[in-house]
């Protein structure tokens, strides 16, 4: 999924004329820390509620304020996952996007990234999961998603992460299949270590509430 496809327009961007003391505001009614201000269309850069709150004369204007803006550049056709990389980065709740012109065209919010992300992870969709632990060098997806097909299922996605301190990878697997008991015997007879599994009553309920609760707390 493309940038593009995650712009809102429900929260404006700031303009350089507006003062900090509207920033705290617009802040606290939409949810957010951050927004980005503009001079017709040109991103001048985000502010934080930690800077205004820094900051003695929240009368002032963003044209002039003595503290520099910081400018994250994100255009309208990158790929979701460019803009969780420099949120999670930069710990931003939201990230103005540019179009082809340079210009400000929208933002994202970190609620609308979780919500896009667990889209993409089909935490919605019935199913388990398998966890698999195994050394980086004997990665082999093809080798994994045959053994999954092999037993008439598909794979609905794919988590990588890297194991702290050692050359060995976790994949999570969504399955759409609930019973795993076939699955997990082939990986067993294949040597694969099953770290852990989750059927759909188990796994996709626990996740749901933990989204529903973070929702919740964006929301607060």
């Amino acid at each position: 999924m493309l940038v593009a496809d995650l712009i809102t327009d429900e929260i404006p961007p700031l303009k350089h004329t507006d003062t900090l003391e509207m920033a705290l505001d617009w802040m606290e009614e939409f949810k957010v820390s951050h927004l980005a201000v503009v001079k017709d269309r040109e991103l001048l850069g985000i502010v934080s509620e930690a800077e205004i709150l820094d900051y003695n004369n929240p009368e002032e204007t963003f044209e002039h304020v003595k503290f520099p803006l910081l400018k994250p550049i994100i255009h309208n056709y990158q790929h979701t996952y460019d803009v969780l990389k420099l949120m999670t980065s930069l710990n931003l709740t939201l990230v103005p996007v540019l179009d082809d012109k340079e210009l400000y065209k929208g933002c994202i919010t970190l609620k609308g990234l979780v919500q896009n992300m667990a889209s993409m992870a089909s935490v919605q969709n019935p199913g388990g999961v398998i966890v698999l632990e195994m050394n980086q060098a004997d990665y082999a997806l093809t080798q994994i998603a045959n053994i999954i097909e092999g037993n008439d299922a598909k794979i609905l996605s794919c988590h990588i992460s890297s194991i702290p301190d050692s050359t060995k990878l976790e994949v999570t697997l969504k399955v759409n299949k609930e019973d795993l008991s076939r699955i997990l015997q082939t990986f067993y007879r294949y040597n694969y270590t099953v770290k852990a599994s989750f059927h759909h009553s188990d796994y996709e309920n626990d996740l749901k509430n933990k989204l529903d609760e973070f929702m919740h707390f964006l929301n607060i």
